[in-house]
């Protein structure tokens, strides 16, 4: 039965590293914390795989684990976020890291925004999560998650490098640049 639950963990890792740590990429704003906060998530889910694997959704329940420790991060630590307008040059990235990286005017703007409303926003709207997925990952109301994605959107239109990439959400333009259906 251990076998079992073990070659199921794995299978769900395999399946999920990529967007997991993308995610977490998003979140941190730094590959490295990012790869480190994932496997902080999986080890936790790895200890409790028997019941997480029993969730509806054992995805959000690990990306829930994500942004909790993430928050634990600072909590603990006291970790001062140093994030910079532009990303630092690496040699080597993981594919998954790199198309995001390219993407230098968004994460600067994100890495502008505070914890809660980054959390939101990217969960919300690059992890195309429902109002109430993203209430339920980070412990809040849906108002909550309303009012801070408001916020967050409203600050990052103000951002001067984000107008020429996002060319204005009213224009119906997608995360990743396609045009929508709307």
């Amino acid at each position: 039965m251990q076998a079992e639950l073990e070659d199921r963990f794995q299978e769900f890792v395999r399946a999920r590293w990529s967007h997991l740590v993308r995610t977490a990429y998003l979140l941190t704003g730094d590959a490295h914390h990012a790869e480190d906060l994932t496997q902080t998530a999986l080890a936790k889910a790895y200890r409790s795989w028997r019941r997480v694997s029993r969730a509806d959704n054992p995805e959000a329940y690990v990306r829930r684990m994500l942004v909790t420790c993430n928050r634990d991060r600072f909590r603990k630590r006291r970790i001062a976020e140093a994030l910079t307008a532009e990303p630092p040059e690496r040699v080597g990235r993981d594919d998954a890291v790199s198309w995001a990286d390219e993407r230098g005017a968004l994460l600067a703007a994100l890495a502008q925004l505070p914890k809660r409303q980054r959390a939101v926003v990217v969960l919300r709207y690059w992890e195309d999560l429902s109002e109430a997925e993203v209430a339920e990952s980070l412990g809040c109301s849906p108002g909550t998650v309303k009012s801070q994605a408001s916020k967050g959107l409203a600050k990052l239109r103000t951002y001067p490098g984000l107008a020429q990439v996002m060319d204005g959400p009213a224009r119906g333009v997608t995360r990743r640049g396609e045009e929508s259906r709307a």
